[in-house]
């Protein structure tokens, strides 16, 4: 099966140099070898932040050579979490890695009004997906962390993700905002969010990005299904990011292409002070490394802005 789009995105970290990266709580065989095998590839930089017996004792049952390798001594998950929001507070990590701790346990951490690392941005997860019968990388949010977001909400969940699309290289992504129809109608209120978002855009509210809605899942990814509906739309049949109305929406959709369409999926959390690879027991290296691949591309464009 091909795997040109993961392939893509880690050929273009070549020219970057290493994201420091504190990798929380890598205790088990996944998250550690997929730091060291993200370092190998000069992807990252990782730190590993956990109890340090347990990462060595785990390295040398796999035959994983720490060598080289900082490790942060902290004995528990939370304390992990902790740990490691803490160094990006200080300047000493530029990513956050989950590890094998629980979502929330986390994000708990990052967004703590005390101690977290929220920016003014609503957090949010993106999917950034390798589906074999689609051109090119399809964009999923939020499947992960907002539940039922309001308009607000979604109106960050968007501007997160196009700015995520920009930092892989996609000038102007193309945004089709998800519901059951294409119709405006106060039956179905996912699609009068979808209006508002969309003339939220025309009002310079979101920036970036080319958006329109709401539309069906088969004319937001289908020419034919679009042109059958007569819909004319840049965005229709070619979306790069698919918005979700709710969690349930764009987690069903995720793993219906995962386990059906053999889809590939790497994730990322945004809206954070730093962009944190989320990544799923159910992942193989390669969408592991290309997770890790999106956050260094997404740390360039920081710097970029700034």
């Amino acid at each position: 099966m091909s795997h040109e789009k993961y392939d893509a995105l880690i050929a273009a970290c070549a020219r970057l140099q290493p994201v420091r990266t504190a990798v929380v709580h890598p205790c088990d065989d996944i998250s550690l070898d997929s730091a060291l095998q993200a370092a190998a590839l000069g992807i990252i930089q990782p730190v590993l932040v956990g109890p340090e017996a347990r990462i060595r004792a785990l390295a040398e049952s796999l035959n994983l050579d720490l060598a080289g390798v900082e490790i942060v001594d902290a004995p528990h998950s939370h304390a992990a979490a902790a740990q490691a929001v803490d160094m990006v507070r200080a300047g000493a990590a530029d990513a956050l890695m989950k590890g094998s701790l629980h979502s929330d346990e986390l994000l708990g951490a990052v967004v703590s009004k005390t101690l977290g690392i929220r920016s003014e941005r609503r957090i949010s997860h993106v999917f950034v997906m390798d589906v074999p019968t689609y051109s090119k990388p399809l964009f999923i949010t939020d499947a992960a962390v907002n539940i039922n977001p309001t308009l607000e909400e979604k109106a960050d969940i968007v501007q997160n993700a196009i700015d995520l699309a920009h930092a892989v290289g996609i000038a102007t992504p193309k945004v089709a905002i998800l519901s059951a129809v294409e119709t405006v109608t106060s039956k179905i209120p996912s699609t009068l969010d979808a209006a508002a978002l969309c003339k939220m855009a025309d009002r310079g509210q979101i920036t970036g990005g080319m958006l329109d809605g709401p539309l069906a899942l088969d004319n937001a990814i289908s020419r034919e299904a679009a042109a059958l509906k007569n819909i004319n739309s840049m965005v229709a049949g070619d979306a790069d990011i698919l918005v979700v109305p709710n969690l349930e929406a764009g987690n069903i959709l995720a793993k219906q292409l995962i386990f059906l369409a053999h889809a590939d999926s790497a994730g990322i959390v945004l809206g954070a002070r730093v962009p944190i690879i989320f990544t799923s027991r159910a992942d193989n290296m390669r969408a592991r490394l290309a997770s890790c691949a999106i956050a260094a591309l997404c740390v360039d464009a920081q710097g970029k802005a700034l």
